[in-house]
């Protein structure tokens, strides 16, 4: 019997996050809504049920002398920092490989919860990390069931930065948002807004940002209807409806 042959990992198996079966969080600020994301598995966009797109958002960092390897570093130590307000995200300093972070969402215009509270609370989970790209996939109960990879590479002589996600609406009622603009246009503006803010901390300003939409797969899953029981836009409002209860009790205890 010939013996078994050992194969080395693969060059970048380090930027690779390692697989899990359920997804866990470690110690988040006090100030997070920490909700929709223990215990969680991950969805791509296999397993999502609206149409499939894949969404292109680019800007060029014109007259800045920065290489795509700086721009990813900054970008990765900097992450929450160039999210557009009303927005946080909760993780560890970095972006690193099998990094589990907490995401608070404000709605559409920055509309937020009463009191401030965010409308949907979900995460993602850091699936790779280089130095020129990284990428995060969505847990259950996220709008869309995809993976986003943020990316910088030389265009003709200038550093451009780069989002691009493949994503599908988790469930039916996050498709019928996206089939009447709400989420899109959220979703759209959204990385609009961070990549406009990433060039701003390089000095670069009025860059427009470019963005290229292509519709992959036209059809819907029907058979992942039941994604719906996960909606984290259903919990969240349950868990702010719920809030005058669970202060009641804390002051019967």
């Amino acid at each position: 019997m010939s013996e078994p042959i050992n194969q080395p990992p693969p060059r970048d198996a380090a930027y690779w996050a390692k697989p899990v079966s359920e997804l866990r969080v470690g110690d988040v600020s006090p100030d997070a809504v920490n909700l929709n994301v223990e215990g969680r598995h991950l969805s791509s966009p296999v397993t999502g049920f609206g149409q499939m797109w894949q969404k292109t958002y680019r800007i060029r960092l014109t007259g800045a002398d920065v290489t795509p390897e700086q721009v990813i570093k900054s970008w990765k130590e900097n992450f929450p920092k160039f999210w557009p307000k009303g927005n946080r995200f909760y993780g560890d300093p970095g972006i690193v490989p099998g990094q589990v972070a907490v995401l608070n969402l404000a709605g559409p215009g920055g509309l937020t919860a009463p009191g401030g509270g965010p409308l949907i609370s979900t995460g993602i989970m850091v699936i790779y990390a280089d130095d020129e790209s990284f990428s995060f996939m969505t847990p259950q109960g996220h709008m869309f069931a995809g993976m986003i990879t943020f990316s910088a590479e030389t265009e003709n002589g200038e550093t451009v930065a780069q989002v691009q996600a493949l994503i599908r609406a988790s469930d039916p009622i996050y498709e019928l948002a996206c089939r009447l603009g709400v989420v899109h246009k959220t979703e759209d503006a959204f990385w609009k807004d961070t990549l406009a803010n990433l060039a701003a901390s390089f000095g670069v300003s009025g860059q427009t940002v470019s963005q290229k939409n292509i519709l992959v797969d036209s059809h819907m899953q029907l058979g992942q209807t039941g994604n719906i029981w996960h909606n984290s836009a259903i919990r969240t409002g349950l868990y702010i409806a719920a809030t005058p209860v669970r202060w009641a009790r804390g002051l019967v205890r």
